[in-house]
């Protein structure tokens, strides 16, 4: 399914392809490839949803319609499975997440050297060698760490709905150890803290990780099959690794956008909850 230069080997072929389309912003690195596909990627999303929801009639859906409605409905199941108060912020937040994660998680499922061969194609052979540009946001640390910062926030923002400034404030120094006397709440009160501050920000990292875990190992296996089986003598034996991984990553492309999406209505309702 793809080329590699085989002129550099394989470890310059991985090494390019890991490459960002990088400038400098507020002083550090940004990468535009990750943020350019995130937002397209996000804004599409949008669109295809407010269409049909502009367009929705009582009557016998249309195709389009009723695959919209079978995913918010599937959605909204799993938010009223897990989060047992009031749903109408929490299942477009999750909707929202999930679409988004498996709309990014499927760049993963485009041919490695497309950007390349348009590069070469309207610019040069010269020019492709010195251009890089990612295709799968998610497989970018800082996308999947943005997402997980964002959902903190929010989780923090539930919190403080639900039990205000003080009651958060006091759970954080009185739980998860309970103690009555005066003295016994003053001694555990900095190992309470202590352990509500790794609690939350336990929540973000492994969300984050593992969306990036899974997608950078995924990419990386498409990177080694295109490598690997270039030429015209592993054509076809190329054709069919890629073709069965990618089939394969598929249930991986769902499963970590249900992940992170069931993981982050899990967290919410922990939030709104006491111990």
């Amino acid at each position: 399914m793809s080329e590699s230069n085989n002129s550099g080997g394989l470890t310059e072929y991985i090494t390019h392809h890991l490459g960002h389309n990088t400038g400098t912003l507020l002083g550090g690195k940004f990468h535009f490839d990750s943020w350019l596909v995130a937002l397209c990627l996000g804004l599409a999303f949008v669109a295809w949803f407010s269409f049909f929801a502009r367009r929705a009639t009582a009557g016998v859906p249309s195709k389009g319609q009723a695959f919209v409605e079978l995913v918010m409905e599937f959605v909204d199941g799993q938010v009223k499975d897990t989060y047992h108060g009031d749903r109408r912020s929490v299942t477009p937040l999750a909707l929202t997440i999930f679409m988004w994660v498996v709309f990014m998680n499927t760049m993963d499922l485009i041919p490695l050297d497309l950007p390349a061969i348009l590069v070469k194609l309207f610019a040069g052979e010269e020019a492709m060698h010195h251009t890089y540009f990612r295709l799968v946001p998610t497989a970018d640390l800082n996308t999947p760490a943005a997402l997980s910062v964002t959902v903190f926030f929010i989780l923090i923002g539930h919190a403080l709905a639900a039990k205000g400034g003080f009651g958060m404030g006091k759970e954080l120094l009185t739980a998860p150890f309970h103690a009555h006397g005066l003295v016994a709440r003053i001694i555990l009160s900095p190992i309470n803290l202590v352990m509500n501050i790794i609690e939350w920000l336990v929540k973000p990292i492994s969300l984050a990780m593992r969306l990036f875990g899974n997608m950078y190992g995924g990419e990386l296996v498409f990177m080694l099959i295109a490598g690997l089986m270039s030429g015209w003598v592993t054509f076809l034996p190329g054709v069919i690794a890629n073709a069965a991984w990618g089939i394969f990553h598929i249930l991986i492309i769902l499963l970590q956008a249900f992940i992170f999406m069931i993981l982050t209505v899990v967290y919410i309702a922990g939030a709104r909850e006491s111990h």
